[in-house]
């Protein structure tokens, strides 16, 4: 599963360091985790159920910075189901 453009660009945003954040975009619901810079690092995307868990998929970022912070290289890696 491959994320779509407008999941990224939600990704792509900085958000509260060290923080939780969930939202929704287009059919989809969102929870994602955010490193202390900022960027978002772990993806849970699915539907929320009854109980408030997200059932879906998981992702995890891979980033490459140089040493001022610029990202050279980014992806998103597919680490399977999530319950």
């Amino acid at each position: 599963m491959e994320l779509e453009e407008p999941v990224l660009k939600i990704l792509r945003k900085k958000y509260q360091p060290s923080s939780f954040i969930e939202t929704h975009c287009n059919r989809y619901d969102m929870a994602f985790k955010t490193d202390k810079e900022g960027d978002a690092i772990v993806l849970v995307l699915g539907r929320k159920d009854d109980t408030g868990h997200i059932k879906g998929e998981r992702f995890t970022r891979r980033l490459r910075q140089m040493a001022n912070g610029r990202i050279v290289k980014e992806y998103w890696e597919h680490k399977g189901k999530a319950s």
